[in-house]
């Protein structure tokens, strides 16, 4: 038990960096580990899963919260980005958290593995993630883009608890954002997934059993861990956010989400 509580202390801190540069909220860092320390776990592994997403959405509460609150003074959350934006992004949310919930447990982790492909597809494809041009101004966001793309970026990122930084980052870099803008970005988006896909979670769960450490789906002794690990690395993470050249920064990010397809795959 030590030493998962010390590996879990140190994907904590990794999900706290990863958060602070990538907009994250612990999401791709958190569902692969959780899902393999449920899987050792006779008593839940058949939702393993559901577990390591439901985890994943609590912890991104306090992330992503804490990075929002870290990144106000620096100009990044810009409102014409958030607004309307996180209201329909909230209102997706609702339906995928629902829905993941009904999902079956095999599904759901092959839907994530997709999702991963795609994005790291679509990103190295489409021009202007990994490299933007420095005299590149920002576009607005259309009215079908906050609406309908809000709703659908809430469902899937809330069916698969990872937040919507890898939907709203590569909307951001479309847009013309630099990095350490799109991932600020991400985190205030990521709220309203993480609170509600927590509360359904939290009362929904069918696969847990009475009296062990879990409200619902979620693991309290694993989100515990690692938040323990993640609140310190934000607020060290912070410091060095804008330092990153963006080109570095882009790629970095798309290292990182094949990292955890590779993990989630192989599982």
């Amino acid at each position: 038990m030590l030493i998962e509580i010390s590996v879990l202390l140190g994907f904590g801190c990794l999900s706290g960096v990863t958060t602070v540069l990538f907009g994250f909220g612990g999401g791709f860092v958190t569902v692969p580990v959780v899902y393999a320390f449920v899987l050792a776990d006779p008593e839940h592994a058949p939702a393993a899963m559901h577990v390591a997403v439901a985890t994943s959405t609590a912890v991104m509460v306090v992330n992503a919260g804490s990075a929002t609150l870290a990144q106000l003074r620096t100009g990044r959350l810009r409102r014409d980005y958030l607004w309307p934006l996180v209201a329909f992004i909230g209102l997706g949310a609702v339906l995928g958290s629902f829905a993941a919930t009904m999902a079956d447990e095999s599904a759901l982790r092959w839907l994530f593995v997709a999702y991963l492909a795609l994005t790291i597809a679509d990103s190295l494809a489409r021009k202007g993630f990994v490299s933007r041009r420095d005299d590149s101004r920002p576009r607005a966001l259309g009215g079908f883009t906050a609406t309908a793309g809000g709703a659908g970026i809430g469902a899937v990122a809330s069916f698969l608890g990872v937040g919507g930084s890898v939907l709203t980052v590569p909307l951001m870099r479309r847009k013309g954002l630099p990095m350490a803008d799109a991932a600020a970005l991400a985190n205030p988006l990521s709220l309203p997934v993480a609170v509600i896909g927590t509360a359904v979670y939290a009362f929904a769960a069918t696969g847990t059993a009475p009296g062990s450490a879990h409200l619902g789906y979620i693991d309290l002794v694993a989100a515990g861990a690692l938040l323990c690990g993640s609140l310190p690395a934000i607020a060290v993470t912070r410091r060095v956010v804008g330092r990153i050249p963006d080109r570095a920064h882009a790629i970095a990010y798309l290292a990182l989400l094949v990292a955890a397809l590779i993990v989630i795959a192989v599982r």
